[in-house]
């Protein structure tokens, strides 16, 4: 069912674990299905210097923590606010349909850390 993407980034998450410092920290949620995502950033001259995610969910929701990480480490604050739900799925291997929440707890809690970093 999951796409060897998915399993990698659960069985090996990366940039997972709390942050000490960070700029920015939001959690997202999902009432239907109870995934709850941590995101925290520590942003340096506009630019995600070093990110983190905690997540408790399902095996969809910890890879798209996982992979979020990845996509936005290093890169500007400014290129991050065109990621979307569907790009995050698509980067996992097109995400079934039934695990699209997913995706799309990723990509709100994406979009309140970029509103708490203005």
């Amino acid at each position: 069912m999951h796409s060897h993407a998915v399993l990698d980034h659960f069985k090996n998450p990366r940039n997972a674990g709390e942050l000490s410092g960070a700029t920015a920290a939001v959690e997202a949620s999902n009432p239907v299905c109870g995934d709850v995502l941590r995101l925290a950033a520590r942003v340096e001259a506009g630019r995600f210097a070093e990110v983190r995610f905690l997540c408790r969910g399902c095996t969809a929701a910890i890879a798209c923590g996982s992979l979020l990480t990845e996509r936005i480490s290093g890169r500007a604050v400014s290129e991050c606010r065109s990621i979307t739900a569907e790009e995050i799925s698509a980067a996992l291997g097109s995400l079934p349909e039934a695990t699209q929440h997913a995706a799309q707890l990723a990509a709100g809690a994406l979009a309140a850390l970029l509103a708490e970093i203005k």
